[in-house]
């Protein structure tokens, strides 16, 4: 209701839209880079596209999903052009960082907490495209479809990537427990 409003050129409807999506299109940005004023101007990009070409646009089956791959387009873009004048080194270390909210910080004892440290640890030795997979998955809820469309891979191949990423987080977790290093990147 809300993007159809929003097609037909209704600036209510349309500021909604970025009011609702904007904090979270931010957090997804921050998966990609450290890079504050290049993530809000990527979002602002994007928000200025969709007003500018609202009568082209067709009807998602999600608009949240459409955000955020016409989000991660506009990021890779802007980072690709980026690299060629400067490099990424701010970046290199944790390209997709996994935070623990501020709200989890607060309910999660002690014991959760260190747990929750340790899979984070975890899951920051993965490759990049993995750390991406188990943050949509499970940081967001997108469906294997969804992520599919977002991280342009079949859905099959996102079955496999998430599974992959499992296996290692289970792996590391498990040395982790065990008293063990975790592997570098």
């Amino acid at each position: 209701m809300l993007w159809r409003l929003f097609k037909r050129g209704d600036w209510e409807a349309y500021t909604k839209l970025y009011q609702r999506n904007s904090r979270l299109l931010l957090n997804y940005g921050h998966k990609f880079t450290r890079d504050q004023a290049l993530i809000e101007d990527a979002v602002h990009d994007l928000f200025i596209r969709l007003w500018t070409s609202r009568d082209t646009l067709g009807e998602p089956l999600s608009v949240k999903n459409y955000l955020y791959k016409a989000l991660r387009g506009i990021l890779f873009r802007k980072l690709e052009t980026r690299s060629r004048f400067t490099g990424l080194a701010d970046d290199a270390g944790d390209p997709l960082g996994f935070e623990v909210s501020f709200d989890q910080v607060l309910i999660a004892t002690e014991e959760e907490q260190a747990l929750q440290t340790k899979i984070k640890a975890v899951v920051g030795t993965l490759p990049p495209r993995q750390q991406e997979i188990v943050f949509l998955r499970f940081y967001e809820n997108f469906s294997y479809p969804e992520i599919a469309d977002i991280m342009e891979l079949t859905v099959a191949s996102t079955y496999k990537l998430l599974y992959k990423a499992l296996a290692s987080v289970e792996a590391g977790f498990t040395a982790v427990q065990g008293g063990k290093d975790l592997p570098k990147k």
